[in-house]
């Protein structure tokens, strides 16, 4: 039949004989698996368009919350349950409905309101329904849905957001899940309504699927954050009171499966953030698609002094953005230099569209003097010391041949640019990095070997003496030496 009619079999007493009805035909979605039962496809194995919102991660005595979203994407039927999050198994509470004309409460394991599903197979792009915990609730709720948009295209058990109790609960307490239609975040008003950070410059997450994407505006008391990037496992931001590393503000889009959880963390140091055990954040929201992780959220400029290690948003702070790879929930380091921003920014300061940058100013001059070290003065030195000579033979420097003192004034700025890009990355990193690769290893070959060419021209024998020959092909094979692993280590930094 084409619409359901509540005192047909479609929406008889169990949720084993809950349908989805359309006009090509009967689905019915049992209640455990909740499975639509046509035996004609498989669940979709593309990302859902479609994920449960819940406006707040926990839940009190005695409220009653709704929310509001649309989108883009409709569907036909949907089945909303509540279940216990540590036994998924065991339905929790019931619901209430805000729109009777487009939902109806179902009965699920004898529990009556327990299941929300569709009433006719028309278009939706949202359905709001308000969750009632029962004075038994655990410690922590996960909503689950399953979504046709029609007879063989669905989607099962789509996993929403886990809610959590405010200490023990002895009375009814209620939460807003919203089934929305999700849609990707738009570079669109950046600069004029809103401040974006992005990566490439000017890059647009609606349409770049390798765009990294960060946003934030002010709404009232409180920011709203939108985070996106591709990643195997993560993208996070920090706010920072410096371009270090260390005692910062964080915030993570973890993905789990095909679930994203967004958790506010702190970073004392060069180590895993420490997720913070309070809940700070709301109206938390999240997509998965092509490899796309995106998440939203909202935080209050101003939080009370128990929330320890988070920052006020009314003040300047540099930016960070990171992503990488996650396993079981644990961040591993990210997979590039963070993106760091410019200049600090206010958070609810007039909208900008901000530049950044993933070399640091300390490796840009390691870069820089390693660079110019070793293309153009040693390069200069092995010319001067090889085709230069025959000239000049009556024109002496401090009394040395003018040939020699260019080559070693050549040499000894290489060596000092070497020694100064050598120290910077340890200053940077506050020591030996241990994820750098083969890199630093090369470095201390170089380093090595640019100090060994001038002790060992200190002690080099008169130019006529029997044995000139072998301090020659030292000197000149431990310079060929330098330069191929310079060279090298240079080619692996570009990598």
């Amino acid at each position: 039949h084409a619409t359901p009619q509540r005192d047909r079999p479609c929406h008889a007493a169990l949720c084993s004989e809950t349908v989805f009805c359309f006009s090509r035909g009967k689905v019915e979605v049992a209640c455990g698996d909740m499975t639509p039962q046509h035996g004609v496809s498989d669940p979709s194995t593309k990302d859902p368009p479609f994920n449960i919102i819940a406006d707040k991660s926990q839940f009190s005595p005695g409220d009653e919350i709704k929310g509001r979203n649309a989108g883009k994407h409709y569907f036909k039927g949907f089945l909303i349950e509540a279940r216990n999050a540590g036994d998924l198994n065991e339905i929790v509470g019931s619901f209430k409905l805000i729109s009777p004309d487009i939902s109806q409460l179902l009965k699920c394991d004898n529990k009556e309101g327990s299941a929300v599903s569709h009433t006719s197979d028309s278009h939706k792009t949202e359905v709001q329904v308000i969750w009632v915990a029962p004075s038994d609730a655990p410690s922590s709720v996960q909503f689950l849905v399953t979504v046709a948009r029609g007879y063989k295209e669905f989607w099962v058990k789509i996993p929403g957001p886990v809610v959590s109790q405010n200490g023990i609960q002895t009375t009814t307490s209620t939460i807003l899940s919203r089934l929305v239609s999700q849609t990707m975040f738009t570079s669109e008003g950046c600069g004029s309504s809103k401040s974006c950070l992005r990566d490439p410059v000017g890059c647009d997450p609606q349409n770049d699927t390798a765009c990294h994407f960060l946003s934030f505006s002010a709404l009232g008391s409180s920011v709203m954050f939108e985070l996106s990037g591709s990643a195997e496992g993560y993208v996070s931001f920090a706010l920072s009171q410096d371009k270090w590393m260390g005692n910062d503000d964080v915030y993570l889009c973890i993905r789990d499966t095909n679930r994203v959880d967004i958790k506010a963390a702190y970073v004392s140091g060069r180590t895993h953030p420490i997720i913070s055990s309070q809940n700070i954040l709301k109206d938390t929201a999240w997509r998965l698609s092509d490899g796309v992780i995106q998440c939203s959220f909202r935080r209050d400029i101003h939080l009370p002094p128990e929330n320890l290690n988070r920052f006020n948003l009314d003040q300047k702070y540099y930016l960070f953005m990171a992503h990488g790879r996650a396993e079981d929930g644990r961040t591993h380091r990210h997979d590039r230099q963070p993106l760091i921003s410019t200049y600090q920014t206010k958070i609810t300061g007039p909208p900008e569209d901000l530049t950044g940058s993933r070399s640091p100013l300390l490796i840009k001059y390691h870069g820089a003097f390693m660079l110019i070290a070793w293309t153009s003065t040693v390069s200069a030195g092995v010319i001067m010391a090889r085709y230069f000579k025959p000239d000049w033979p009556e024109r002496n420097i401090l009394g040395q041949k003018v040939w020699f003192q260019l080559h070693r004034m050549l040499m000894t700025i290489t060596v000092l640019l070497t020694l100064v890009g050598f120290v910077l990355p340890f200053m940077y990193r506050g020591g030996w990095s241990k994820r750098a690769g083969i890199h630093p290893y090369l470095g201390c070959v170089v380093m090595t070997l640019a100090v060994i060419q001038p002790v060992m021209a200190l002690f080099r024998p008169a130019p006529d003496a029997s044995r000139r020959y072998i301090f020659n092909w030292m000197h000149f094979g431990t310079g060929t030496v330098a330069q191929v692993v310079a060279g090298k280590k240079q080619c692996c930094q570009k990598s």
